[in-house]
């Protein structure tokens, strides 16, 4: 495996529905180094988020295979990619996906649960998180009441619950305008500088210029 952090070999995603089937990725295969910076580009609808669904274990592929630090995904059943999960990879996404009912602390914390992390330190490593990404005085924040920059760094603060190796994420700059995006690309930097592996699906061209290697998808194929 060398020093590979993620591998797929020959991944296919074929999605069936009732009267047309989808080939959404054909034959995929990439290596990412442990501590690499990566994004993933392409057209919308190309297989960009099915191919970081799979790296992530959040799907499984119709054919090929998939490692993570040496292990292979296929090989595990639904719980071994839960505990996978809440262990080595976190995730963040364009929408954020914060619980609304709860404080930017609280909404960090729900990933420790999975991790069973003791009930004394939750709060206090979720508030350490926070002002890890700038945010120390919004701990007590409901989402209604940050921007959307500081709403996705507290997504990004909660995917760093756990202290993954691995960040995937998907258009995490989307929804953002230029100074809050500037922002969380600087933050991307910092984690990227502290040894962290980042997998970035993005139209961003400032994210892909960053990235130490890029990776284009097209009609489900790595070119």
């Amino acid at each position: 495996m060398n020093n590979s952090i993620i591998k797929t070999r020959d991944i296919t995603k074929v999605y069936n529905g009732s009267s047309v089937q989808t080939q959404a990725l054909r034959g995929a295969s990439i290596d990412l180094p442990r501590g690499s910076f990566t994004a993933i580009v392409g057209p919308s609808g190309h297989g960009k988020s099915t191919l970081m669904h799979i790296i992530g274990g959040l799907d499984r592929p119709t054919e090929g295979t998939v490692f993570i630090n040496e292990q292979e995904l296929s090989r595990m059943d639904n719980a071994g990619l839960a505990k996978l999960r809440s262990e080595r990879i976190g995730f963040v996404f364009q929408f954020f996906n914060l619980l609304q009912n709860l404080t930017a602390a609280e909404n960090v914390e729900t990933a420790m649960l999975f991790a069973k992390v003791p009930e004394k330190e939750q709060g206090k490593r979720a508030r350490a998180l926070l002002e890890a990404v700038g945010l120390a005085d919004k701990a007590d924040a409901k989402p209604g009441q940050l921007s959307g920059g500081q709403q996705q760094r507290v997504a990004i603060a909660r995917a760093l619950a756990n202290d993954p190796d691995i960040l995937l994420m998907d258009e995490p700059t989307g929804n953002l305008d230029s100074a809050a995006e500037a922002g969380v690309l600087e933050l991307l930097r910092s984690l990227h500088q502290k040894g962290k592996t980042l997998v970035v699906v993005t139209h961003n061209a400032e994210i892909a210029r960053k990235a130490e290697q890029v990776i284009t998808i097209r009609d489900g194929r790595v070119l």
